[in-house]
């Protein structure tokens, strides 16, 4: 039987691309093939809605130190920051800005939660609810809680896994990108063996390969490796054939997607609030039900307001449309300035992302449901059709999961695996 190229990798994001650039280096022929029309997935640089780059998803580079993408970065030539600590330059307590003493015992309770958190899973015993880990009931726990998981993670304490948020936890530099992190992806997808606008519907075992088919016709490979999300692998996006074992959905069923959305409203003028670059603003949640949302404004100096919203906002946001997205940021920005202030600083409209509604994506990223945190090692580690069909992407990677770095670890991962099989 003959075969269009060694691998077929599905999938044109950073897992995809590292994958790709491996198997070329090993002298392995490659088709990548991408449901979308461009390159770096969930890392996207949009260029064109606000008059400068925006990353609509992955903004940081996480863990520069040991991130595979800070000294490629560095050699390309892009301009990074470090922002290591997000210290908030307004922290709002019930509509007031927060006293010396209340910043201290904000900055003690993130502290506590997380040790807290830590110490539990050091602890052993069976999984639990972050949500049962941590304090609670204290004045800035069920802050911390919004912050540390609905905001950072895109879900609720309650449904994430303590094993997993304690196993992902990141540390280090946090590195942003004035180009966009997206631009640095997909610049590092120019020149591979892309098709763009090809959607894989079935993947099937072909003889002593698989053939990947589309609407836009069939390609057959020796090997193939699926770096879709868990969400699309979950709404069964691809059909597989055979079936995929039952090891390997209970792993997609264990790692749903989460959700973190960011609306980004414009500065009508010149002023900035009296707030320089990267500000960045927060506040107290108040009580059960409260959703708050956090701020960065004027990255780079740019005319941006970047509201960032996780978890069951989000996905409710999503299903009520971009208008009640910005209606609900109009909203909570005016509790720092006033209605009349964000009525005057701020121009019509928004810029409203959509990993949710996206049929490409289903989501943001993943977390580990509870009892569930062995999924990451077990979806990256399944080797379907005699070790010939591999996953990688975020979810697959078990310490940088949710990270630009980790899908690119393991697309690399999955890259060596499917070399070795085809000997």
């Amino acid at each position: 039987m003959s075969f269009d190229a060694d691998v077929v990798v599905v999938g044109a994001g950073a897992a995809g691309i590292a994958a790709a650039r491996a198997l070329l280096a090993r002298g392995r022929t490659v088709r990548v093939l991408e449901a979308g029309g461009r390159l770096g997935g969930r890392a996207f640089t949009d260029t064109e809605s606000l008059g400068a780059p925006f990353d609509a998803g992955a903004s940081w580079i996480h863990v520069a130190e040991r991130n595979p993408l800070t000294p490629i970065a560095q050699g390309m030539g892009f301009t990074l920051r470090d922002e290591r600590r997000r210290v908030r330059d307004i922290l709002l307590v019930r509509g007031r800005p927060a006293t010396a003493g209340e910043r201290a015992a904000h900055d003690a309770a993130a502290e506590a939660w997380e040790a807290a958190a830590e110490a539990r899973d050091a602890a052993g015993g069976e999984d639990i609810p972050l949500a049962q880990a941590v304090p609670r009931g204290g004045p800035w726990d069920a802050t911390m809680a919004y912050w540390f998981s609905t905001i950072i993670s895109g879900v609720e304490a309650e449904r994430f896994s303590l094993r997993d948020y304690v196993a992902t936890g990141l540390d280090g530099g946090n590195l942003q990108v004035r180009e966009g992190f997206g631009t640095l992806v997909a610049r590092l997808g120019e020149g591979l063996p892309v098709t763009l606008h090809a959607p894989v519907a079935r993947l099937r075992q072909d003889g002593a390969g698989l053939a990947a088919e589309g609407g836009w016709g069939v390609l057959r490979a020796r090997a193939a490796i699926v770096t879709v999300s868990t969400g699309v692998l979950a709404a069964k996006g691809i059909q597989f054939e055979p079936e995929l074992p039952d090891e390997v959905h209970a792993a997609i069923a264990g790692l749903p997607q989460g959700l973190l959305s960011k609306v980004v409203l414009r500065a009508s003028g010149e002023g900035r609030l009296g707030l320089g670059p990267f500000s960045r603003l927060g506040r107290m949640v108040e009580g059960p039900g409260d959703h708050a949302m956090s701020w960065m404004l004027w990255p780079w100096g740019r005319d941006h307001a970047v509201g960032f919203l996780g978890g069951e906002l989000a996905w409710q946001l999503a299903q009520e449309g971009p208008a009640a997205a910005e209606a609900f940021a109009r909203a909570e920005l005016a509790r720092y300035v006033g209605a009349a202030e964000v009525a005057r600083s701020f121009a019509p409209g928004a810029v409203v992302t959509r990993w949710a509604e996206d049929p490409l994506f289903l989501g943001a990223y993943s977390h580990a449901r509870v009892g569930h945190y062995g999924a990451r090692a077990a979806l990256r580690d399944a080797a379907p059709g005699d070790g010939r069909l591999r996953f990688a992407g975020e979810a697959c990677h078990p310490r940088y999961a949710g990270t630009v770095g980790g899908a690119w670890e393991s697309g690399e991962h999955a890259a060596a695996a499917i070399d070795a099989t085809l000997g």
